[in-house]
Formats: C-alpha cells, sequence, structure tokens
C-alpha cells in the first residue's frame, strides 16, 4: 500500500470514529433524556396518584356488602311485603355456579384470580382507547366495579381521573383484605340488575322464578351483561339491545375457552326471552294492607331503631292476611255493604282479644293505589265517637267502683242541664223517665249517661279511661257522650295523643272482652336482623277493670244487637247465633252547623251526623267503625247510619262460618243472675248494696 493510500485510509478511519462518537453521544444522550422522561413521567404520575389517592374515602369493609331489601311477614310468617325501591335478595359464595363466574370474568375482568386490586395492561390498554375516543372508560377490574358501585356512582360527575386513581387506590386496599371469592359474591350481590331488582340472585328469582345454579349458559350470560347498563340491556324493554350484549358475553367465553363450540353454538341460539317471567314489580306494598303496614313500621322503628329499613330485617307482624282482605273487600266494594258514593269513608281496626295484636286496620276507602303509606283514618283522633264513649267513660266506671252494682239499678231520663248550667238532651229531643240501667245505656239516652257521669266523678272516670289507653285531657262532663278530648294549655303540637280513634276504641272494647284486661294494641312482635340478633316486642298489659265490671258491660251491651229496629240500628251489627256485644255513637252538629246543611241539602228526615260510629266485639275479635266524611259538612242520614254496624256484622261473618260453635263469655265468680238482673256479689255470693240515679 502507498504511502499515500495509508494518509487516506488513516483519515476515513478517523472520520468514521469521530462519527460513530457522534451516534454514541447522541444515542446516549437520547437514552439519558428518554428515561429521564420516564422517570419524570413516573415521578409526576405517582405524585398525581398520590394527591388524588389521600382524599379517597375511607375503605369501610361493612359498605361493600349489601343488606337484603327489609321483608314484612304476617302472623303465620308468610312474606307479606318488600319494603324499599331496591329489591335484593343474597347469595352466598357457594350458591354462585363457576360457569356465572366464567360469564361475568370473561366479559369484564378475565385477569381477575391473576392481579391484585387493578390490571395494568388493562388500564394501559383503557388508556390507549381512551386517548383515541376522549372518554375515562374502561380498565376497571371487578374490584374497582365494587369500590365505584359502594363509594360512588356511575354517573358521568365520577368518571373523572381523580375518582379512577382513588378506586385504583381502594381496590389495591381490599384486594389484601378479603379474597377473590369475596370480593366476587361482593360484587354479584351489589349489581343493578334493572327494574328495581339489584344483586343477580335477586334478578335469578324474578326474571326466570329460579336460582343461580338452575340457569341455562345463555340465562347466566344475559345476567353477567346486564350491570354495565342496566337499563339499556333490560330483556323486557329492550330485547334487541340485550341479546347484542348477551352475544358478547358468550363469545368472550368461548374466546377465553371457559365453554365449547357445541355450547357456544346452544347459547347463542337460545331466544333472549327464553325462561322469563312476566315482571313483577319489584317493591311489593299491596294496597289491601297498606294502611296496616304504615303502623306497622312504625312500630318496628321504635322498637328495633329508625335505620332498620337500611340494615335488611325481617319485621314480622301481627297481621292476619285474611282478615285483612276480607275487611279491605268489605269496604271497598259492594258485594256486602251497599255504600251511597266512593266518598265515603270508613276506618276500621281488628283487634285479637286474647293478644291484644292488631290483626287487621283500614284507614280508608277508595284510596289512590299510586299512593304508599298514605292517611290512615283509623289512627287519627279528629272526629268524634259520639256515644261509643257511654261504656268506657259513665257505666263502666259506674260499675267499677260501685255506682251502680245491678243491670236493674234505676236512673231517671228527664229535663235537666250541665252542672254549668248548659242545656242537656237526648237525640230525640224526649225523655223516657225513670229506666235501669241497662236500658238507658242500651238505648243510648243522653242525659242518663251524664248523671252517671256525675255520680262517678270526673277524677274516677278519667281513671278509669287512661287504664283503657284513652286521654282526654282536661276531662268535661261532656265526654259523657262524646270523644273530643280537651287539650291542657301548655300543650301545642300533641299529635294523636289525646282523643279516640278506631284504634284506641277497638283496644279499650277489648278489655270488656277479655275479663278486664287491657292490652296496649301492636303490630310487630319482633324485628330480625341479618346476623340473626333479634329484638322482640313484649306486650303492655294491665287490669283495667274487675272481670265483674267487664261481665257486666258485656251483657248490657250484647242488649244493643237484639234492640227492635225501631230504636237502634245496633241489630244490623248482629250475626244469628253469635255471641257479640257492642255499641252505636252518633255525634252531633250545631245549630248553626245544621243551619248550613239545611241551606244546603234542604230538609233531611231522620238522624244526621257527621260521624257514625260502632264499637263491637265476640270472645275472640274486638272491632271498631268509624263512617264519616272527610269533610264533615257532608253530612251521614237515611240508611248511610247503618253502614258502621254493616260493617261489623260483614266482617263477623267472614271470621264465623258456623256462628254455633262459638263459646259465650263465662261468668265470673262475683257476678251472680237475679231474676232478669246481673248482680256484682261479694266471694260469698252476697249482693254488694245496690245504687240509683235520680
Amino acid at each position: 500500500m502507498s504511502k499515500k493510500q495509508k494518509k487516506h485510509d488513516h483519515k476515513q478511519r478517523k472520520k468514521h470514529s469521530k462519527s460513530k462518537t457522534r451516534w454514541w453521544t447522541a444515542l446516549k444522550l437520547f437514552l439519558i433524556v428518554f428515561f429521564s422522561a420516564i422517570i419524570l413521567g413516573l415521578a409526576a404520575g405517582g405524585a398525581v396518584f398520590v394527591y388524588y389517592a389521600k382524599d379517597a374515602p375511607k375503605l369501610d369493609l361493612n359498605q361493600l356488602e349489601s343488606m337484603p331489601s327489609p321483608k314484612v311477614y304476617s302472623t303465620d310468617e308468610k312474606l307479606v311485603a318488600t319494603l324499599g325501591s331496591e329489591q335484593r335478595n343474597l347469595v352466598q359464595t357457594d350458591n354462585i355456579p363457576v360457569m356465572l363466574v366464567n360469564a361475568v370474568t370473561s366479559i369484564e375482568d378475565h385477569r381477575f384470580f391473576n392481579t391484585r386490586g387493578i390490571d395494568p395492561i388493562r388500564i394501559a390498554g383503557a388508556f390507549v382507547n381512551n386517548v383515541k375516543g376522549g372518554s375515562l372508560n374502561g380498565g376497571s377490574t371487578l374490584d374497582m366495579q365494587l369500590i365505584k358501585l359502594s363509594f360512588f356512582s356511575t354517573e358521568k360527575s365520577d368518571q373523572t381521573l381523580s375518582v379512577k386513581i382513588q378506586e385504583a387506590w381502594m381496590a389495591l386496599k381490599l384486594d389484601q383484605k378479603w379474597t377473590k371469592e369475596q370480593i366476587f359474591t361482593a360484587y354479584v350481590n351489589k349489581v343493578n340488575m334493572a327494574n328495581g331488582y339489584y344483586g343477580m340472585g335477586t334478578a335469578a328469582e324474578a326474571y326466570y322464578g329460579k336460582s343461580l345454579t338452575d340457569l341455562s349458559i345463555a340465562q347466566l350470560a344475559l345476567l353477567a351483561g346486564m350491570p354495565q347498563a342496566p337499563s339499556t340491556y333490560n330483556p323486557y324493554t329492550n330485547p334487541t339491545a340485550a341479546k347484542y350484549r348477551r352475544d358478547l358475553v358468550i363469545n368472550a367465553m368461548y374466546r377465553y375457552d371457559k365453554i365449547t363450540a357445541s355450547e357456544r353454538k346452544t347459547a347463542l341460539a337460545t331466544p333472549i326471552d327464553d325462561g322469563l317471567q312476566p315482571l313483577q314489580p319489584s317493591a311489593t306494598i299491596p294496597s289491601y294492607a297498606d294502611n296496616f303496614l304504615k303502623q306497622a313500621i312504625a312500630q318496628a322503628k321504635t322498637l328495633a331503631g329508625d335505620d332498620i329499613l337500611t340494615k335488611g330485617v325481617k319485621i314480622y307482624t301481627t297481621l292476619d292476611t285474611n282478615a285483612q282482605q276480607n275487611l279491605y273487600n268489605i269496604v271497598n266494594t259492594n258485594d256486602s255493604v251497599a255504600f251511597p258514593d266512593d266518598n265515603l269513608q270508613v276506618a276500621s281496626t281488628v283487634i285479637n282479644v286474647q293478644t291484644g295484636a292488631v290483626v287487621a286496620e283500614i284507614g280508608g276507602r277508595k284510596q289512590p293505589t299510586d299512593v304508599t303509606f298514605g292517611l290512615n283514618q283509623a289512627v287519627q283522633t279528629d272526629r268524634d265517637w259520639g256515644s261509643t264513649m257511654k261504656p268506657i267513660v259513665d257505666y263502666g266506671p259506674a260499675f267499677e267502683n260501685n255506682v251502680y252494682t245491678s243491670t236493674n239499678d234505676i236512673v231517671t231520663d228527664a229535663a235537666t242541664t250541665y252542672p254549668d248550667g248548659t242545656a242537656l238532651k237526648n237525640w230525640d229531643s224526649n225523655y223516657m223517665g225513670a229506666m235501669t240501667v241497662k236500658n238507658a245505656l242500651a238505648l243510648s239516652r243522653n242525659i242518663p249517661a251524664v248523671k252517671t257521669l256525675i255520680n262517678v266523678g270526673l277524677d274516677k272516670s278519667s281513671k278509669f279511661v287512661n287504664g283503657l289507653g284513652i286521654n282526654l285531657g282536661n276531662m268535661q262532663y261532656s265526654n259523657a257522650i262524646s270523644s273530643y278530648a280537651t287539650v291542657p294549655t301548655d300543650e301545642k303540637d300533641t299529635g294523636n295523643k289525646y282523643g279516640a280513634s278506631a284504634e284506641k276504641m277497638a283496644a279499650a272494647y277489648a278489655a270488656f272482652s277479655s275479663g278486664g284486661i287491657y292490652t296496649k294494641p301492636y303490630y310487630v312482635t319482633k324485628v330480625v336482623f341479618p346476623d340473626g340478633r333479634t329484638v322482640e316486642y313484649k306486650p303492655e298489659r294491665s287490669r283495667a277493670m274487675e272481670a265483674s265490671t267487664a261481665y257486666i258491660m258485656t251483657d248490657i251491651l250484647q242488649s244493643v244487637l237484639t234492640l227492635p229496629l225501631s230504636q237502634s240500628v245496633g241489630s244490623y251489627a248482629a250475626v244469628p247465633g253469635l255471641p257479640a256485644a257492642g255499641k252505636t255513637g252518633t255525634s252531633n252538629y250545631t245549630d248553626d252547623e245544621l243551619a248550613q246543611i239545611k241551606e244546603k241539602y234542604g230538609a233531611l228526615s231522620g238522624m244526621i251526623s257527621p260521624d257514625e260510629n260502632f264499637v263491637g266485639y265476640t270472645p275472640q275479635y274486638s272491632m271498631s267503625v268509624w263512617t264519616g266524611y272527610s269533610n264533615r259538612m257532608t253530612p251521614i242520614y237515611g240508611t248511610s247510619t247503618q253502614i258502621a254496624t254493616k260493617v261489623f256484622s260483614a266482617m263477623m261473618s267472614k271470621f264465623y262460618p258456623d256462628p254455633s260453635s262459638v263459646t259465650p263469655w263465662t261468668m265470673p265468680d262475683d257476678v251472680a243472675q237475679q231474676g232478669t238482673a246481673l248482680v256484682k256479689t261479694d266471694a260469698s255470693g252476697t249482693s254488694e248494696s245496690a245504687s240509683s240515679s235520680n
């Protein structure tokens, strides 16, 4: 090689070496910048993650677990109602079929069992898709979805970077505390399945009438696909979209080798409505028991806490569903009783005499079916029970305090006044002179009733009435024939504390039937929490009167049902052969009110009143019936005055298809039959001194 050639080669090598050095320098600079950018990006990302994650809600595991819907049961422990807007029945891990696990994980998170709360691969893929599409969706593991359903929402306002980071952070923590089986079970029980149903087990029962373990691959695939957009993939309202989503799930299951080609073909060929039952309302509050359930839930809250409806409790009530349905039918149809119009209202409570429990209750007629837990007139004290007060304000206290000792004691029905000089008159403005106590009460004479109260005294009467669960406030002599209470001046918002209601009257009269034992009316026997904790109600019982007083009052009140129709409408309450007792009650208009009614309706013959009532009982049941119009200036008159008694009779006929089988009340030892009279005696059978009132 020539010297010149060597010199050329040296220059070339030197030139190449410089070029190589420059390339390597550039590469090193690129790598430094690249990795620096990655490090800075990671640092920035980490800073952003930490910044948002620190504000994540506290991971309360209790909040992840769903509560079953509160349920209400009848006295025979049959399901009556499901409460709340969400109907949810929980399934246990052992009752979740493997095929459902395969369906859900295939479409939602196929690496679920191999990740630790988050899936970096899915997140990266979702990031690329989101950059292209401009939305922040996808990438959520089942862990993150459970977190979202429990602590956030599916609203657009919660589809933000900060929320996604918080979901991921909480999912990482969750995966350290729960097993995958626990997480999956909680997810299955939590998800919205449309139509008011929550949880896949609930949907299986509602849509197919089966448990999850009995569903086909196609049916499981449908359920697995619904949570992404429950309304969109609702098979009842959007069958085409539901099939599209279901088929995506089936194909995903095949793609991840969870089903065979043959199973895939069969599932895809299955009609979307295969096995679907007619859709039922998700929250069932039966109209026929609405008024009863309102009171039962109120008592359950008092018994076990105001928050019970969020605890998934089971409420066991005293409801007799047959009795409740019968009472509802009687007052809402004309099959048993002829009502003049749809506006006449009825409120009624039926109580089991032996237990003191409310078994049926109606708070109104023709109530709108789209209103839940509306006004229940059966517990309101704003209407007057009239002469039904006489047994508990006048005559019951009189026999209890030995003002009267015989049903043949004499009282005079003659012109008189209240102690303050106010004129006192009977409903017919006539007088019947001297008469027995039994006839005075049976014929509902006002003057003898007031005279009886005067002889008893307001204090003793008030004590007796209070013992029957009724508070008339500062009792007045007018309470001899009226339930209107005089509220103490220092009390303003009293609710229904004072006065009488259908509920209170049925309970008060039940004490006559039970030999003098009063039981505070109740609707609930126990509340059971999901963990098995049980809170039981213990009935409040007390002796309100001697057994002799109860029996004598029952004897007198039985005669009300045997009077001729010309003397009383009480006989309309009778059921042939049935031992029963009771009292009619009519409230009054003032003279000014009567003038207004006459001006509006013209001359109306016979009894005209705002309230017509009947309270009666048998050895097993006590029942009160109020009738009237919501606007008390709409009068009851003519045959409408018979409706309260006829409702009682119709209900008792349902209770007793064979009235002859009912055993009458047993006379206590301290009561004796003397001729036509019943007389209180001492233990030896000696009559106590009788009294009379003039």
